[in-house]
């Protein structure tokens, strides 16, 4: 495998190489990707007083899957989506929809969700997705992002030490559970593809 090769995410061995089809394909990626960002986050699991869901994760497998350029496609996509009104976030319409509910509780976790695909996606586009030893760090830095952001804003809303028990301790042990299932699954598709070919 050459260098250049080495050096595109795992989409780049479905997309064609040029021209309206390529085009075709990867608008079909984006909107694909809100959809499953948009099921995943519906995605509740209730722990205690604040709800889990699978965000996290679909943000991860997204941008490393995609790369930087279509990731950032499909999350900006999908946080347009939420703010033209669609019920694309967790606890949409049932507790506001549009930017009044990005503004909310969960708008620094929104952030962090643009940031951490910009991370990963950049990662991925190095080659980085090819070992789950180096894809680990970077999307546990990106888990960290979401969560930093999330908390940031959430304690401007609520006060630090409330902002931390709800926003944060509850997300830690379930986000390193998330982060390594991605880091693991997508070199793992990778090694399929290698033996395939």
């Amino acid at each position: 495998m050459s260098a250049a090769a080495a050096a595109r995410p795992l989409v780049s061995a479905a997309l064609p190489e040029s021209g309206p089809a390529r085009l075709a394909v990867q608008m079909l990626l984006v909107v694909g990707g809100t959809i499953l960002l948009t099921l995943a986050s519906k995605t509740k699991v209730v722990l205690g007083p604040v709800d889990l869901n699978l965000g996290t994760l679909a943000v991860l497998l997204i941008a490393s899957t995609f790369g930087f350029r279509l990731a950032m496609a499909t999350i900006l996509l999908y946080m347009a989506e939420g703010a033209a009104g669609l019920p694309v976030f967790q606890s949409t319409p049932e507790k506001g929809i549009g930017l009044a509910y990005m503004m909310g509780t969960t708008g620094g976790y929104l952030v962090g969700y643009v940031v951490a695909a910009a991370l990963v996606g950049w990662a991925a586009d190095r080659g980085w997705d090819r070992s789950p030893f180096r894809l680990f760090p970077v999307m546990l830095a990106g888990a960290a992002i979401i969560l930093a952001l999330g908390y940031a804003w959430l304690s401007t809303l609520i006060g630090a030490d409330k902002a931390w028990q709800f926003g944060v301790a509850p997300f830690i042990v379930p986000d390193l559970v998330k982060v390594a299932l991605a880091s693991a699954i997508v070199p793992a598709v990778w090694s399929l593809l290698r033996l395939r070919g």
